[in-house]
């Protein structure tokens, strides 16, 4: 069970029709300005109050009785909007039992391969910083407080991060829980630091703006990766600037992509504003992260789209649970052989996208010199996909020792993906190149479609009853060969085969 309701409508009420001046209530409203000043001046005589500014975004959350559209017309305002709530993507309708009776507690670590990671690259995550922005975390659980962890609540700018609701501690275990107390579960990120940023209140309902408050601390504060398991219909300004922020600084921000697969199967954000709708899992400036089942298919409650970027087991996880949490919403299992902590299972993308955060650490480790999109990349090209996207899993099930290898070997590599519509072949690659090379290969030959392109998608036309095998080479700055994706094979069927069909 997740955070338990949105935020009330009546608290952040959209801006839309007549104001009666004293005679309008008050409602919150997110102002981007340019300066100070000019915000001062465009809420002098509204009886406007500043709740919470947020200076690095140049943006504030106000209580105003002015109607949005009088403030948008204000000097030196640059955007008006009513915050937007956002939801844990935790999936309470399933129960939270074990995976299946003879599968280990904590299945998602060989599910994920986390298993075949070095002990050396553990230890290297040290040097990661993975924040976890969220409901809170008991940090009494061993395996958060074997980490000593950064904490800060930004509603009251505290260390007091209680965790009252309980998501945010199963997230931060299974993102960067202790892997060497010898108590409890092991967490994805080795030896990362965690640092936990409360952005919710006491009932877990928060909004766009806090959201963008823990990203902007967490970006301040060191984080190399931030981990957003929340989501909603819709994006706003503050959003968008607050993630450009941590992309700017160089972070991987990783979000779930929700659950609402039987709801209408909605586009969630954050998630796709870092993997853009119609991308096919390409290009982007983060991990959109779907959810996948023991069986490694999609688990049924996972959405889906051309905005999935890999996915991660989300089925029965295993993870810490707080003290504070409620029994009912996080029922308590017993773990064979342990004297601290409490324990047991939930199902979302809230709980795969952690996975994939300690993942990038471990990744980091294995390879300092990468960046953020390098690191996003090699995740998506080692996953369970091996380069083939699919709007499900995206690229697959992420495979961490597969993508720590990868990492260890020095080759950020080229992610190559297509889409067959009959006998038309929509190609689509991303790496940390400006040109490639896309070659053909079919019946013992081989051709170059496009040479030295800075393009990164083509249309290519199939011949029925013939086998295609695609790669894209990456192209550094002296002409030479830097990197080469995997191949991608393409089997036209003959047209007698499929007529009737």
């Amino acid at each position: 069970m997740g955070i338990a309701a949105l935020v009330a409508v009546g608290g952040v009420a959209a801006a839309t029709g007549r104001i009666d001046g004293a005679h309008a209530e008050a409602r919150t409203l997110v102002v981007g300005y340019r300066t100070p000043a000019d915000l001062a001046a465009a809420l002098r005589g509204t009886g406007g109050v500043v709740v919470r500014r947020l200076p690095a975004l140049r943006a504030a959350e106000v209580r105003t009785r002015e109607a949005a559209p009088a403030l948008r017309r204000a000097p030196g305002i640059r955007s008006v909007s009513a915050p937007v709530a956002r939801r844990a993507a935790a999936e309470p309708a399933l129960a939270p039992t074990a995976a299946s009776p003879d599968a280990p507690l904590e299945w998602q670590y060989a599910g994920a391969d986390e298993t075949g990671v070095p002990d050396s690259v553990l230890r290297a995550a040290s040097s990661v910083r993975i924040a976890v922005v969220d409901t809170g975390a008991d940090l009494t659980a061993p395996d958060l407080a074997t980490k000593s962890p950064t904490a800060y609540n930004t509603r009251t700018g505290t260390g007091d991060v209680r965790d009252d609701n309980g998501h945010g501690t199963f997230v931060a275990s299974i993102a960067a829980g202790s892997v060497t107390n010898g108590e409890g579960i092991a967490g994805f990120g080795g030896d990362a630091q965690l640092l936990v940023v409360k952005a919710g209140s006491a009932d877990g309902t928060f909004t766009d703006v806090d959201e963008a408050a823990g990203i902007i601390y967490a970006i301040d504060h060191g984080a190399r990766i931030v981990n957003l398991s929340f989501g909603g219909p819709g994006t706003t300004p503050i959003e968008r600037h607050a993630i450009q922020y941590a992309i700017d600084h160089g972070a991987l921000v990783v979000a779930a992509a929700g659950n609402e697969y039987s709801q209408g199967n909605p586009v969630e954000y954050p998630a796709a504003l870092l993997q853009p709708v119609g991308s096919d899992g390409a290009g982007g400036a983060g991990l959109s992260v779907g959810a996948s089942n023991q069986a490694a298919a999609r688990a049924r409650f996972s959405n889906t789209g051309s905005w999935i970027s890999l996915t991660a087991p989300g089925t029965n996880v295993f993870g810490d649970v707080s003290s504070l949490s409620s029994p009912v919403a996080y029922p308590r299992a017993a773990l064979p052989g342990s004297s601290a902590g409490l324990y047991g299972y939930a199902s979302g993308t809230s709980f795969a996208a952690p996975q994939v955060a300690g993942a990038a650490a471990l990744v980091w480790a294995a390879n300092p010199a990468l960046t953020a999109q390098q690191v996003a990349q090699i995740l998506k090209q080692t996953a369970s996909g091996r380069g083939r996207w699919t709007p499900d899993l995206g690229f697959g099930v992420v495979d961490v020792a597969a993508a720590v290898a990868t990492a260890q070997s020095g080759q950020a590599g080229v992610l190559l993906s297509g889409n067959r519509v009959r006998s038309k072949l929509h190609l689509t690659w991303s790496g940390d190149a400006s040109r490639y090379t896309l070659t053909l290969t079919s019946a013992g030959s081989s051709r170059t479609v496009l040479s030295a392109t800075s393009n990164t998608s083509a249309w290519v036309t199939l011949k029925p009853g013939r086998a295609y095998a695609f790669t894209v080479a990456a192209i550094d700055q002296s002409g030479a060969t830097a990197a080469t994706s995997a191949p991608l094979t393409v089997a036209v069927p003959n047209r007698r085969q499929t007529a009737g069909k």
